[in-house]
């Protein structure tokens, strides 16, 4: 998804404006996780951008989406740009370190005891 999204309309509220575009944006973020992963990956990422216009847009992590838009309505810009686009990734295991990797002893003779 790239799209520029308008907040002002002669219709609605930007309040109501701001409710629909984040329901869009939700809505293409279940689609796209809905689709089937390639063969050998795991799950689907997303590159997002977000900024007034296209050239001045940054990259954001998926879950400030909701908040740059509340802030764009906050500034009570016009119009904001908003990139999104998913990626399949695979799941990489992360190694132990070293001091956790030995073996913790045993204790030996341990016996339950029943609580009172």
């Amino acid at each position: 998804m790239k799209k520029t999204f308008k907040l002002t309309d002669e219709k609605h509220k930007t309040a109501r404006i701001i409710e629909n575009i984040k329901k869009e944006v939700k809505k293409y973020i279940k689609r796209e996780r809905s689709k089937i992963l390639p063969e050998g990956y795991d799950y689907w990422d997303f590159d997002c951008k977000f900024g007034q216009n296209a050239n001045d847009s940054k990259e954001i992590h998926l879950t400030e989406i909701s908040k740059n838009i509340d802030e764009t309505e906050k500034q009570k810009l016009e119009s904001f740009y908003l990139e999104i686009l998913a990626k399949p990734i695979r799941r990489v295991k992360k190694e132990k370190p070293k001091s956790e990797e030995k073996e913790k002893p045993e204790l030996e003779g341990t016996e339950k005891t029943e609580g009172k």
